[in-house]
């Protein structure tokens, strides 16, 4: 009984000591501030491993962070430089077209008033030419006034219609000077219909332009208005003297 009994404790002894007994492993005691710092240290290493890496890859690739600032700022000044000259080309430019609009607003004042020159000068020329050919004796001797060189234009700035004409007032002892007034009856056209207007209108307070004085020669002339859209068909001129027609005259356009 003996026997099985130290052979049992045999077994439990190797498998405790002998090669299928569990690995015993055997360590350092290091106090905790040691492991700290230790891993301070390696992480310390690695960030200024990777920052040694990526400013390394930088200058490979050729982005020096010098380099890429002096650009910039060489970039920046430039880009000022150009700015500055944009603002003076711009300037130049306004003052430019400021003076072409001015020479253009002169040029068209200055071709008005050479058409109204020219018209001015046009009917200093046929009256002058009536004057040269108006002969005593030869119808212009009679007594009286008469009208001359009656005509009518359609007037581009207002719309409505210009009249001129040459009153010629042949004095004698007893009346010097001839005061009248003018009177016209305008025959329109508008909306198919015929209708007659009458300048001026009774009372109204434009008529002291229609009066006259006349000694020898006097050139009339004004505007007609006319009704917007209405066509103008004739044109009759009276010329009264204290309510009496003393002249008249018709152009039919």
């Amino acid at each position: 009984m003996a026997a099985p009994g130290a052979a049992l404790r045999l077994r439990r002894l190797r498998q405790r000591f002998g090669i299928s007994a569990p690995k015993v492993a055997v360590r350092t005691q290091v106090a905790w501030h040691w492991r700290a710092l230790a891993a301070v240290v390696v992480l310390s290493i690695s960030l200024a491993s990777a920052a040694w890496i990526y400013d390394a890859g930088r200058r490979i690739a050729g982005f020096d962070s010098q380099s890429s600032a002096q650009a910039l700022a060489e970039l920046q000044a430039r880009v000022a430089e150009l700015e500055a000259e944009l603002l003076a080309v711009r300037g130049v430019a306004s003052t430019a077209d400021s003076n072409l609009k001015i020479e253009r607003v002169a040029q068209q004042q200055l071709a008005q008033q050479v058409k109204v020159l020219e018209a001015e000068n046009a009917a200093m020329k046929q009256d002058l030419a009536f004057f040269e050919g108006l002969v005593p004796g030869a119808g212009g001797s009679e007594p009286g006034l008469r009208i001359n060189r009656f005509r009518i234009e359609p007037d581009v700035q207002t719309g409505a219609y210009r009249y001129r004409m040459l009153l010629v007032h042949n004095a004698t002892r007893q009346q010097k000077e001839f005061r009248g007034e003018l009177r016209f009856f305008v025959t329109v056209r508008q909306g198919g219909k015929d209708a007659m207007i009458s300048l001026p209108p009774e009372g109204d307070a434009s008529a002291r332009r229609y009066q006259l004085e006349v000694r020898n020669f006097h050139r009339a002339e004004g505007i007609l208005p006319v009704p917007p859209g209405a066509v103008l068909k004739s044109v009759e001129v009276h010329v009264l003297q204290e309510g009496v027609v003393r002249t008249r005259q018709t152009i039919n356009l």
